[in-house]
């Protein structure tokens, strides 16, 4: 049924994919589908101006050897795996990556809401909101 699975993970979290990656690994093997695994990394903020010019790329390298890490040691190796680390805003980068795959399915983490979410809205509450596809929450 699906074919290509989108996992958000927050590098810095492990409960944003703690559950939620053995739920990805779970449903990839039994669609035999392509799993992604995607970490979105800070942009430069604006209002900083004194942060050095490379930054962000830092950011972005940092974030490609964390995720790297992580799916070289849960990720097991008969699933077919493909990592993406993206810079900008969370659930903008989620959904835009997931039109270019072409996911089917989006696996994420969501915490249990705090009163921040209600004022912000979580990015998992974005994801569904605005996804193309369907969305698979694993609460953790």
């Amino acid at each position: 049924m699906y074919k290509n699975l989108l996992l958000p993970i927050d590098i810095a979290d492990e409960s944003s994919w703690h559950q939620a990656l053995p739920a990805a690994i779970a449903q990839a093997r039994f669609n035999s589908a392509s799993l992604h695994v995607v970490a979105v990394a800070p942009g430069t903020p604006p209002q900083l101006p004194f942060l050095p010019p490379d930054y962000g790329s830092k950011m972005v390298s940092h974030a490609e050897e964390k995720l790297e890490a992580i799916v070289k040691k849960h990720v097991p190796d008969d699933i077919q795996c493909q990592q993406h680390v993206r810079q900008g805003s969370i659930y903008k980068e989620i959904l835009a990556l997931a039109r270019e795959i072409g996911a089917d399915l989006i696996i994420m983490a969501s915490h249990q809401p705090g009163i921040e979410d209600y004022l912000l809205g979580p990015n998992a509450a974005r994801v569904v909101r605005h996804a193309g596809c369907s969305v698979l929450v694993v609460r953790e």
